[in-house]
């Protein structure tokens, strides 16, 4: 059987319209707060979305206390919340994420597939990209971590 690889091009509308096209956000805000309230904003682009699962940095913040109305902790499709009192050990998984990220090596993900037609669905992931998104997310939650907020996660 032949199978046609298909590279997600993010300037494609068609394939932004793709379920497995996923983007997020990762919000300041405070649990204590009697109102929902937004702080500030981080955007995950779909390229550091696939990344984030694909260099296992989502798997190990699971390690953390998450609170989510799954239970699963941090996960994709759901919304997960991290108390401010995580967040140093947030920076340090992140931190060590990081350190097995080759940035000369151009990697690819599967995201998803169907057989008929025969396709499969792929990323392709930048590390040096991504080393800047996390770099950014690392100065985000040092803020975060300053202003004594939480976090929100929408994945």
């Amino acid at each position: 059987m032949d199978i046609t690889h298909i590279i997600i091009d993010d300037a494609n509308p068609a394939h932004r319209e793709l379920s497995i096209y996923r983007t997020g956000e990762i919000n300041r805000i405070r649990l204590s707060d009697k109102t929902y309230s937004v702080y500030a904003r981080f955007k995950v682009t779909a390229h550091n979305h696939t990344a984030l699962f694909h260099y296992g940095i989502v798997e190990s913040l699971d390690v953390l206390p998450f609170i989510s109305e799954t239970g699963h902790g941090l996960d994709s499709w759901d919304e997960a919340f991290l108390h401010h009192s995580q967040l140093g050990k947030m920076l340090a998984l992140l931190k060590e994420g990081e350190k097995s990220i080759d940035p000369k090596r151009t990697e690819k993900a599967l995201l998803g597939w169907h057989d008929t037609p025969a396709a499969a669905y792929w990323r392709k992931i930048d590390p040096k990209e991504f080393l800047s998104f996390l770099d950014e997310l690392k100065t985000f939650v040092s803020e975060t971590i300053k202003g004594g907020y939480d976090l929100e996660f929408i994945l």
